[in-house]
């Protein structure tokens, strides 16, 4: 009886302590993040030992927890009618709001989900349960676009999916079928499926052949860029769950077929050092002292190499490419995007990425909502539901939706 308290109290020592992490004591409800941190760990932890041992890519293994349980059938209910199918090639789960008149026509979203270009999906429960929720509170149709996934492709193939389908869906055939005003559509998505979106819109925008062009474009904590791994909200957030900075950089050289052996240049910013001359106009764009309230840089200092490690961009050039960066987009094509939505959180590695874009946007003349969540942390809005039920998560779709209603 004795020994099995011991190995009772053993554990439960050894659990709190892998558990427990500190955290800013403004962050919402820490200790059921902390939970939710220590189970996503785990995976990591398992993926990496799969990974190492040669089972299975570790990337894999944590798609498959994050979408084993949550894959859901395209169920219809009583307010939306839901359908998967494919525009040009590309799958896509539609969600049409049946409220009214078939006669009449429908405000639309088109959804683009995060997951660092790797993991999740359109059928999962979160990401369905979001779209399913556009469309009734909205009396919408939804696209929520399902593009294929590292590692099995890479740049560019999941913004080209993202591209095509969003295209496809702008069609005037295409919106009539689906009874869409073609004057009332919205282009989103959050984390890396925001940096989809930006990057949809802004081609969007130069595509001459697209006569139905979207109303609007709103992002959710969207990543932006990869020239600067140290701004403040990367210092000030670099141990913060749920999207660590070294695992944000894991997803970039994932996405971008880069060398695993480069993630100690990209968090020193070697890849982006004075000596490398190509780098130069891009670099500025992404100048977080130039582009941040003095709020936000607090204490911070820049970091900027001399000299730096120019293989990294001569072997993933990508890095550069402004459809994978859309922040360092030029200020002539961020002139012709549409009214903008983007919603930042303040424990979030990402929040400057979405702040400077929002800044620049604001310098180009766009119209600009910006709505900061001092509480939120990265992902917090498909927290929102069951099982988690952040409020933070909770707050954040609620006035994301309330946005897309008032304005589309």
């Amino acid at each position: 009886m004795k020994s099995t308290l011991c190995v009772v109290v053993f554990c439960s020592v050894l659990a709190a302590y892998y558990i427990y992490i500190p955290l800013p004591h403004t962050i919402s409800e820490p200790w059921k993040l902390m939970m939710l941190d220590a189970t996503f760990r785990g995976v990591q932890h398992l993926g990496n030992l799969a990974h190492s041992l040669g089972l299975s890519h570790h990337i894999k293994v944590l798609n498959f927890a994050v979408t084993f349980f949550g894959m859901l059938s395209p169920t219809s209910s009583e307010g939306v009618r839901v359908t998967d199918t494919v525009f040009d090639g590309v799958q896509v789960r539609v969600f049409e709001a049946t409220r009214g008149s078939d006669s009449e026509l429908k405000r639309s979203v088109v959804y683009i989900h995060g997951g660092g270009w790797a993991l999740g999906s359109a059928r999962i429960q979160s990401y369905d349960y979001l779209c399913r929720k556009m469309a009734e509170d909205l009396n919408a149709v939804v696209v929520s676009v399902d593009y294929r996934l590292a590692p099995e492709v890479h740049f560019p193939e999941q913004y080209n999916d993202a591209y095509l389908g969003t295209k496809h869906f702008l069609l005037p055939e295409v919106l009539a079928k689906y009874s869409v005003d073609p004057n009332r559509v919205a282009v989103s998505g959050d984390s890396a499926g925001g940096n989809l979106a930006a990057a949809v819109s802004q081609q969007l925008a130069l595509d001459s052949s697209v006569t139905n062009k979207p109303k609007l474009q709103s992002l959710i904590y969207p990543v932006l860029q990869a020239l600067d791994f140290n701004t403040p909200s990367y210092q000030q957030n670099r141990d913060v769950p749920i999207l660590y900075r070294p695992l944000m950089i894991k997803f970039w050289l994932e996405y971008l077929n880069g060398d695993p052996s480069f993630i100690h240049s990209l968090l020193v910013n070697n890849h982006t050092s004075l000596d490398l001359s190509q780098v130069a106009t891009s670099r500025e764009k992404v100048n977080w002292t130039l582009l941040l309230p003095s709020t936000l840089k607090k204490h911070y200092k820049p970091v900027v190499q001399a000299t730096g490690t120019p293989k990294v961009i001569q072997e993933v050039p990508a890095l550069l490419d402004v459809r994978a960066a859309p922040l360092i987009a030029d200020e002539d094509v961020l002139k012709l995007l549409p009214q903008t939505y983007v919603l930042t959180c303040e424990h979030d590695v990402l929040r400057d990425d979405g702040i400077m874009y929002a800044r620049r946007l604001e310098q180009a003349g766009i119209r600009v909502t910006h709505d900061h969540y001092e509480d939120g942390f990265h992902g917090c809005m498909i927290f929102g539901i069951w099982p988690t039920y952040f409020s933070v998560g909770i707050r954040t779709m609620h006035n994301y939706i309330k946005w897309l209603d008032q304005n589309l």
